[in-house]
């Protein structure tokens, strides 16, 4: 099995070559094509030095972050780093407010 397959189903961190950083589900990835279900967008984060933390501890600073509104799924085509997310990242993640005016 390659390594990418046993994280189709997984929640993950994706940040992308001009786009940002996404949070999501992983359903599909060919090349650097990538989809995510039930996804945010990580505009902004404090409580973690980089996005690899991030993904292995969550954020200690949740109203610092902005986290836009969830979209059901989005297609990110210039994918170049996907990190799999901890249970303790994914409760932290998902407990940020959304950010939106």
């Amino acid at each position: 099995m390659k390594a990418i397959e046993k994280l189709i189903g997984k929640r993950v961190i994706v940040r992308c070559n001009r786009a940002g950083v996404f949070y999501g589900t992983l359903s599909e990835k060919e090349g650097q094509e990538v989809e995510l279900k039930d996804c945010r967008r990580i505009w902004y984060w404090d409580g973690a030095a980089s996005l690899s933390q991030l993904a292995a501890e969550g954020t200690t600073a949740p109203s610092n972050c902005k986290f836009t509104v969830s979209v059901e799924s989005i297609i990110l085509t210039e994918a170049i780093e996907i990190i799999p997310c901890t249970d303790k990242a994914i409760k932290s993640i998902e407990a940020v407010r959304e950010w939106k005016r």
